[in-house]
């Protein structure tokens, strides 16, 4: 963690993006894309199945370019920040006959930080506070595939840690946990964020009202909003049912949304 202050920070901007256009070979998927993220935000990104929301994450860790646009994050291309960034993929999978620990799968997030391809003591000190971060710590020795689906989604949410980043990108980090696994992960979410800004994306619109302080909406066009209880039209919109309500306050212009 660097040593300026989260009260500094508030004013610098972890990502812009400026008119971003992108496209899988002759598909559109996200077009004329502005939006801005401050750091010490946690903001949720929502939108419906094939919508834009992993594609998002992706170009903001450089793994994709923009056909069109200017995307900074930390006011750099993310292929020359990528060592900032944490990031939970969607829906990782590991061999479950594969003997792996746990400890072996957040150490991952040291690869690129290790001489000769040896994790050093520092590299296990790092794991283990990460996995302290979680509440983990007590099953690091415990197999990976042994994990219940919410103790899987904090190890990989540990491995994201490992690298010390100063921006955590997860992408359906809610998916497949009861309600009671949910709260507590919204409390480890909430703590870190303390000291890294956060971009959480989801179909959970529940988790978003209780967790969030923006919610990014995406499909294929993206529109920002302040969030608080949910219900409404503009979820509305973007799934095609009335799911949740999002409050139009002073982020929002007279005219309506507001375009970051």
């Amino acid at each position: 963690m660097r040593n300026n202050s989260l009260l500094e920070k508030m004013n610098q901007h972890v990502v812009v993006l400026k008119d971003v256009f992108f496209a899988y070979n002759s598909s559109t998927v996200l077009e004329n894309v502005n939006l801005t993220i401050k750091e010490g935000e946690f903001a949720s990104i929502v939108g419906p199945n094939g919508g834009g929301k992993s594609t998002l994450l992706k170009l903001l860790l450089g793994l994709l370019h923009p056909n069109s646009g200017e995307l900074q994050v930390f006011g750099k291309p993310p292929e020359k920040t990528r060592r900032r960034i944490g990031y939970m993929p969607q829906h990782a999978q590991f061999d479950v006959q594969f003997p792996v620990t746990v400890m072996e799968i957040v150490l991952m997030g040291r690869l690129g930080y290790t001489l000769g391809g040896r994790y050093s003591k520092k590299d296990r000190l790092i794991a283990e506070r990460s996995l302290e971060e979680v509440n983990m710590a007590g099953l690091a020795k415990r197999s990976f595939s042994d994990l219940s689906g919410g103790q899987r989604q904090r190890v990989l949410i540990a491995r994201a840690l490992c690298c010390e980043p100063d921006l955590l990108l997860l992408d359906e980090p809610t998916a497949n946990i009861d309600p009671e696994v949910e709260e507590a992960l919204f409390e480890i979410l909430k703590s870190l964020n303390k000291r890294m800004t956060i971009m959480l994306a989801t179909h959970d619109v529940g988790f978003v009202s209780q967790s969030v302080k923006s919610v990014i909406c995406v499909n294929r066009c993206v529109v920002v909003h302040p969030t608080s209880e949910l219900s409404g039209e503009i979820i509305k919109d973007i799934y095609g049912g009335e799911v949740c309500m999002i409050r139009h306050d002073h982020r929002c212009s007279a005219e309506g949304h507001e375009n970051d």
